[in-house]
């Protein structure tokens, strides 16, 4: 997959039942985290487990991405209105 600089944060599509959706989601909820911050973590640690070195590349890329965005949590500057 070619990276993308417009693309920040991939929201992917898969096929689940319905009602293991929502169990997931109510589970996740009684541990005090959501299914997206579950997910993320699975992916980690499955790429740190099984990855090849490309794919740990990858993964230390996308914690640097991370980590950046998180830094700039509170916004970006407005842009100038062309008024």
């Amino acid at each position: 997959m070619a990276p993308d600089d417009k693309d920040h944060t991939f929201s992917p599509k898969f096929r689940i039942p319905r009602r293991m959706w929502d169990a997931y989601g109510t589970a996740a909820a009684r541990q005090q985290t959501d299914r997206s911050t579950d997910l993320v973590e699975h992916v980690r640690n499955f790429l740190k487990r099984h990855g090849n070195e490309h794919e740990l590349a990858e993964l230390a890329a996308a914690e640097q991405e991370l980590a950046e965005r998180r830094a700039r949590r509170g916004g970006r500057p407005r842009k100038e209105s062309a008024e």
